[in-house]
């Protein structure tokens, strides 16, 4: 097995051609996403960013708060507002926020959209593959104590599901290891996440970075050399 250090600036370097990657099918599919919400008279907001786990279990307002780290607390309530308002959104007596019967048709058209725009957009790629290994670096991925991926992980995958959008919804959620590793190093060197966000380069952030690196490349040691390479080649080639 690998020493993680030796792969530390593997995920330095995958980390900004997975979030291009995302950002590929999410362009491909905004026409359809706004049609669809303006159709069903839904605001996507959180059933958009969590569309990969209301459908498997609820989230509750601290949860939440780990997820959107970065967004102002009065922005996120008034979006669970929203939510509950257009019927999208139930709160159960003991503060667990589900996912209702419209807020999942809707969900459903979601990954429909999302199927469709990866499939266009990524065709002729090794998808099946490409998957697959994401798959193995999500299950490998540390779920750490009051952090994101353990809300979020594992991803909710329906039956049938395209390797498109397997591929889609697993890098979403791989994302959430890398945020909670920067969250722990910043957290580590007494920083809050306003004082992060502010932060300038320099030693500090030099330092957080590295060690966010650290812990970011740990699940990637699950993959042999070629298969990193073939990782970090085969999503290069869908942006």
């Amino acid at each position: 097995m690998p020493e993680i250090r030796e792969i530390s600036e593997y995920a330095a370097a995958i980390a900004p051609v997975i979030d291009a990657a995302q950002v590929t099918v999410h362009a491909s599919a905004r026409r359809a996403i706004t049609a669809l919400a303006e159709t069903a008279g839904v605001s996507p907001g959180l059933l958009y960013d969590l569309r990969f786990v209301l459908p498997l279990r609820p989230l509750t307002r601290p949860g939440l708060g780990k997820i959107y780290r970065y967004r102002d607390a009065a922005e996120r309530e008034a979006g669970i507002r929203e939510h509950l308002s257009e019927g999208t959104l139930a709160e159960d007596g003991d503060g667990a926020l589900r996912a209702t019967a419209s807020g999942l048709a809707f969900i459903r058209k979601l990954y429909e959209a999302h199927g469709a725009a990866a499939a266009r957009s990524w065709a002729g790629q090794d998808l099946p593959r490409l998957a697959d290994l994401a798959g193995r670096v999500l299950d490998r991925a540390e779920r750490l104590p009051g952090g994101a991926l353990e809300l979020v992980a594992p991803p909710y995958e329906p039956e049938g599901s395209g390797p498109g959008l397997l591929l889609f919804n697993r890098l979403a959620v791989l994302r959430y290891h890398r945020a909670d590793a920067h969250a722990w190093a910043w957290q580590a060197a007494g920083l809050s996440a306003a004082e992060i966000v502010g932060l300038r380069d320099g030693p500090v952030r030099a330092r957080i970075e590295a060690e966010t690196n650290l812990r970011a490349a740990r699940p990637y040691q699950v993959l042999a050399e070629d298969e990193r390479r073939a990782l970090y080649d085969g999503l290069l080639k869908l942006i």
